[in-house]
């Protein structure tokens, strides 16, 4: 099950792991404090870097597909966040606020193209889909190793070496990744599929570098002008929908069925990265403002960098989870992707309880405990690794093998819209400069905020469930065409 080729990958995931999460979280200090950034205008782009990346796997899916294949596009992905946390040395450095989101720019498209390539290369690297299923929460585990060591670490590391070299740090780790990712080049050719195994042509090499730099242009208006920019997002986000409903239509009946349950998936996953968002928005302000003391009393931890528990449960959550769907499908207990998601809108209501709980209760010395976030953060990451993980291996099953690369990038531009409208809502509760943080402001603006994130989440329960029943009628539909012979008719027949 396990081989080198594998495990090679799972290196890369973790250096992108400690690079890109560690840039992440000391993105809202930065600036904040370097660049004179506003709460609200902060919330937006680093709400926008953490999802404006998996928007643009949709060019990554067609990348992917059409012109590279997956193991070109995932070295051309580390080359390119190598390159943008090189610029954004270079922008903290002199404090130049261009070339800052430049650097964020190029590095929120190498995640677009790594996002779509990585899953579909990984796959080939095991005997079985069955084998692929059951390990790749393994590597969901891993990619978090590196960033609950990037998230915890950075804000540490800056103290001492500054923003500039937390940068320069992370430009060294992607570089790390490209070197293996050449080293292991012809094994990780040949398992992959004929497009990889082939020459790209000049013209198709042209029209990816045309794309890459059209794309690279569209990332740095939308980081420019976030106000625009989050239209942009809504525009790519219902354009791929409608792609992807015009294939439905050409393709066969049992095609469509299936390609249908991809949709209903992608809606659920919207709605719950909606709350996972929260962390870099929201609860990241939250923690600045009211989150004092030590974690279990003795471990220190600086607000920003709590978001490094979500990781933290997350290296637990990934085996936990595997052992306790593979258990139960041994007793014969076999749940669908849909109804597990619900599970993840329980865990997401039950952690929005706690922070609503947490900020109603706030006392006049406007302290929060770690300990608090740290059950808050357990809740998610155990929901999030059943999204994150097992959503992506659903689509892998169904998708249709011409259509693998867009189809798996339609996961990542539900969380890049769930992102973007996280962070809109975000920015109800952004404080103005200077405004003091009192006990009745996080009482009712911080309580009444996550106290409506909490009932949505407990809503979501029951459309999750509504959908599993939806979803598992159209896979058996589906089935059923395959055993009548109907899939050799056209959907619109």
């Amino acid at each position: 099950m396990w081989n080198r080729l594998n495990k090679s990958m799972m290196f890369c995931q973790m250096m992108f792991g400690l690079s890109f999460y560690g840039v992440m979280v000391i993105l809202t200090r930065f600036f904040l404090e370097d660049l004179q950034y506003n709460e609200a205008d902060t919330m937006m782009i680093v709400g926008a870097f953490s999802s404006i990346g998996p928007l643009f796997a949709i060019a990554g899916g067609f990348i992917v597909d059409k012109f590279l294949g997956s193991k070109r596009a995932l070295t051309f992905s580390y080359i390119s966040f190598t390159l943008g946390y090189a610029l954004l040395v270079f922008g903290a450095s002199i404090k130049s606020v261009p070339l800052s989101l430049v650097g964020i720019a190029l590095a929120s498209y190498a995640r677009g193209l790594m996002s779509p390539s990585y899953p579909s290369l990984y796959k080939r690297t095991f005997q079985s889909q069955e084998d692929f299923e059951n390990c790749y929460p393994i590597n969901y585990s891993v990619n978090n190793i590196g960033a609950l060591l990037g998230q915890y670490l950075y804000p540490i590391f800056v103290l001492g070496i500054g923003f500039t070299g937390g940068f320069a740090l992370s430009a060294v780790m992607a570089a790390l990744a490209v070197v293996v990712l050449f080293v292991f080049n012809k094994p990780l050719v040949e398992v992959g599929e004929n497009i990889d195994k082939d020459p790209v042509p000049f013209k198709q090499m042209a029209m990816f570098i045309v794309l890459t730099i059209a794309m690279l242009g569209m990332v740095f208006f939308m980081f420019s002008d976030m106000e625009t920019g989050q239209y942009v997002v809504y525009a790519i986000a219902a354009s791929a929908v409608l792609y992807f409903f015009a294939q439905m239509f050409k393709a066969t009946r049992s095609e469509a069925l299936r390609m249908g349950t991809i949709l209903i998936m992608g809606v659920l996953t919207t709605a719950f990265f909606v709350y996972y968002g929260q962390m870099m928005t929201s609860m990241t302000m939250v923690t600045i403002n009211t989150m004092r003391g030590e974690l279990l009393g003795f471990i220190p931890l600086a607000p920003e960098a709590s978001m490094a528990l979500n990781p933290l449960w997350c290296i637990v959550a990934g085996p936990a989870i595997t052992a306790i769907f593979t258990s139960m499908e041994k007793r014969g207990i076999s749940w669908s992707t849909a109804t597990k998601t619900s599970i993840s809108f329980i865990l997401a209501a039950a952690a929005f309880g706690v922070l609503t709980m947490a900020v109603k209760g706030i006392g006049e010395d406007v302290v929060i405990s770690p300990n608090v976030f740290l059950v808050i953060h357990g809740f998610l990451a155990f929901g999030e690794v059943i999204v994150g993980s097992l959503v992506v291996a659903f689509i892998l099953s169904v998708a249709p093998k011409r259509m693998e690369g867009f189809s798996v990038s339609l996961f990542y531009i539900a969380m890049a819209l769930s992102g973007i409208v996280g962070a809109v809502i975000s920015g109800t509760v952004a404080m103005e400069k200077g405004q003091e943080v009192t006990q009745q402001f996080v009482q009712t603006v911080y309580g009444d905020y996550f106290g409506m994130l909490t009932m949505a989440a407990v809503a979501m329960v029951a459309v999750a469930l509504v959908a599993s029943v939806i979803v598992r009628r159209m896979l058996a539909a589906a089935d059923d065409c395959d055993k009548e012979g109907e899939a050799a008719t056209p959907a619109m027949a």
